[in-house]
């Protein structure tokens, strides 16, 4: 997939989806699977316009939402799911003071001119989000392109709930430590990537040693412990090339996650994001990259009397980390 910042260099007649794509999760998928679909029927190429950084975050800086898919995980997603071509609009108060028509005329006729527009029944553009699905539909007509409307993804919840996949739903997910609903909203494991770095080397005194990661700009799980997948590298790319839609199977090493304070120890500790591999840990990974794939939330956080009792609640989190881990190894990879 390419990434363009030259709108002249797209070639005319595209199939273009416009949005934000925070998350690229389930809603997302229907509009690119719809796109890709149109593309291929076309002979043309799949485009997507998004915008970096998120528009509230130029509006109203005090309200910037959190971010679920940082952009080169973005990037990385979207080419999975069949992108050609990638438009990042870098947002500034000229680019969102366009009203509606403006925005239309500017970026989709001037410049990219595409033959089918595909967007979420949702969809908002234009300054204070004045332009919607039908002033879309009505400016495509006049102005040559088609509009393919695609209606909101429902799931259903671990309650039992229905809702409507959207980004602010699962970061709110993610914030109350539902991760199974947030990976069923995403289509896959929500993922944190960053940087390894140094521990304090509690983990390792536990017999439980520990990589630590660097906070990364993202929504963080809310605190407690939890069971995933890893992914280590040398760089962020390195660890993308190892990304699935589902779970990688051949590359992701079970683990257990702690996020939050370690408390038993005092509380001047800051928010720790910590793995513990299952299958192995190596020392001197500091420097290099690891994903976190989220897959189930197994307790919050407590305050223990003593590090052996410490010890032994790790040990039981490992058990149980184990049954889940292998459950969802067996279900998506046929073990």
């Amino acid at each position: 997939m390419q990434t363009i910042s030259d709108l002249q260099k797209i070639k005319k007649g595209c199939v273009l989806a416009i949005g934000n794509f925070d998350g690229v999760h389930l809603g997302h998928q229907e509009i690119l699977t719809a796109s890709r679909r149109a593309s291929e029927k076309n002979h043309v190429e799949l485009v997507a316009m998004t915008f970096e950084p998120h528009p509230v975050a130029i509006l109203h800086p005090e309200r910037t939402p959190g971010v679920l898919t940082p952009l080169e995980l973005k990037k990385h997603l979207l080419a999975k799911f069949g992108v050609d071509c990638l438009i990042v609009l870098k947002g500034n108060d000229e680019l969102l003071s366009l009203s509606p028509e403006d925005f239309v005329n500017r970026f989709l006729v001037e410049n990219v001119q595409p033959s089918v527009v595909v967007e979420g029944s949702d969809f908002n553009f234009g300054f204070g989000r004045t332009g919607n699905i039908d002033i879309l539909q009505k400016l495509g007509a006049e102005k040559g392109f088609e509009v393919s409307v695609i209606e909101p993804k429902i799931i259903k919840l671990s309650t039992g709930q229905t809702v409507r996949v959207s980004s602010t739903i699962i970061r709110y997910m993610l914030e109350s430590g539902h991760v199974v609903d947030a990976g069923a909203a995403l289509g896959r494991p929500y993922r944190l990537m960053g940087q390894i770095i140094p521990g304090r080397g509690i983990g390792k005194r536990l017999g439980f040693p520990t990589m630590n990661m660097r906070r990364p700009e993202q929504i963080i799980p809310a605190e407690g412990v939890y069971a995933g997948f890893v992914r280590i590298g040398q760089t962020i790319e390195d660890v993308l090339r190892k990304e699935s839609l589902g779970l990688a199977c051949e590359d992701g090493i079970a683990a257990v996650y702690s996020i939050g304070q370690a408390r038993t120890y005092g509380d001047e500790f800051p928010m720790l994001i910590e793995a513990h591999l299952l299958k192995e840990n190596v020392d001197g990974l500091a420097g290099q990259y690891m994903a976190m794939d989220f897959v189930e939330h197994i307790r919050s956080q407590h305050r223990f009397r003593t590090s052996e009792e410490l010890s032994a609640q790790i040990a039981k989190d490992c058990e149980k980390a184990r049954k889940i881990l292998t459950a969802q190894r067996y279900e998506h990879c046929d073990e």
